[in-house]
């Protein structure tokens, strides 16, 4: 699994699995009590994988996996590699919080260029907003970096336990 320096936060892969999904979930059924080095939860199709909540910091990624039967013997894993939801939740909040900031101090700026009063501040306003959004970008570029090898533990865990 490459880690690109792409423009993706939430790294996505498909693996097409020669066994029915209730064979693979089994299969982390099977090592769910007795892994030490990720915690395991499953809801459905749905499997996430985590870091032990000893050994996780603020950027811990979480491996989210839906394992969908598509023929007779056959599946298909759709994996996503993110923050703890808690954490996504919060870099949303922010962006949509700069967004709209933005848009507010535009058109602030407009209706005062409309009325021919000065507008410097406000385009300035807005100028913040736009370095705010890039520090926001590098943040979870960062996030992403410091999970890095926590992204291969789950991914190799996940390969180990499905035999892949």
């Amino acid at each position: 699994m490459s880690l690109t320096n792409e423009v993706v936060l939430r790294p996505r892969f498909k693996i097409e699995l020669e066994r029915t999904n209730k064979d693979a979930l089994a299969a982390f059924d099977t090592v769910k009590n007795t892994s030490l080095e990720v915690v395991i939860t499953r809801v459905d199709d749905h499997v996430f994988l985590k870091i032990p909540k000893e050994k996780q910091h603020f950027w811990s990624p979480q491996l989210d996996l839906e394992i969908v039967s598509f023929e007779e013997g056959r599946s298909q894993l759709h994996g996503v590699f993110g923050p703890k939801p808690a954490v996504w939740t919060m870099f949303m909040f922010l962006h949509f919080v700069v967004a709209t900031l933005f848009l507010g101090f535009g058109i602030w700026a407009y209706t005062r260029a409309s009325l021919d009063e000065p507008y410097a501040v406000q385009l300035l306003l807005m100028g913040l907003m736009v370095i705010a959004w890039f520090a926001l970008y590098f943040a979870g570029r960062m996030g992403k970096t410091a999970g890095r090898n926590e992204m291969h533990v789950l991914y190799n865990f996940m390969k180990e336990t499905l035999d892949l």
